[in-house]
């Protein structure tokens, strides 16, 4: 589970294709207290930590840097519901570790799964706030709410207005 509240960015690396699957190694400023088997948000999509890796280099004679980098792995069905596939060495993708509760919970309360992709269809200035539009393929098993939660690239959000086939927010 995740809240929606981004953390840090993490940079993509290297991609291999794995059958139908893509494993993605990227780096992050935590990536030294990542486990194996635990959930990150990369987008707001959940995936797994499969491998961490460690390498140390040396930039100068007296400042030595350690290159932390983590590896998940995108399964056929993830990446038909996502954007993932379009990924390209150097993408941004925004992070998000899973909640504790131990703590205040800001943002709303997401599984980490992802129902679709859409396309942002306009942005409009509002004097102090953007209202940005973003448009789906519709189908019958897919609804927003007014006022209801959403997430979009892992960001919570607000829906500020609901229409068939697309929906607003407001930021």
């Amino acid at each position: 589970m995740f809240t929606g509240i981004i953390e840090a960015t993490a940079t993509l690396e290297k991609i291999e294709h794995a059958g139908e699957n893509i494993n993605f190694t990227l780096t992050c400023p935590f990536t030294q207290e990542l486990k194996i088997d635990q959930s990150l948000a990369h987008n707001g999509c959940c995936l797994t930590v499969v491998e961490k890796k460690k390498k140390n280099y040396t930039v100068t004679a007296i400042a030595e840097i350690n290159d932390r980098s983590y590896t998940v792995t995108a399964i056929a069905e993830t990446l038909e519901k996502t954007n993932l596939g379009k990924w390209i060495i150097g993408t941004e993708v925004n992070l998000e570790r899973c909640l504790k509760w131990d703590g205040r919970l800001d943002g709303h309360i997401v599984q980490g799964h992802v129902d679709k992709t859409g396309t942002v269809e306009k942005i409009e200035d509002k004097d102090g706030s953007f209202l940005i539009t973003i448009q789906y393929d519709e189908t019958d098993d897919y609804v927003t709410v007014p006022q209801g939660s959403i997430t979009v690239n892992g960001i919570s959000l607000t829906v500020a207005s609901s229409d068939s086939g697309r929906f607003s927010v407001a930021i």
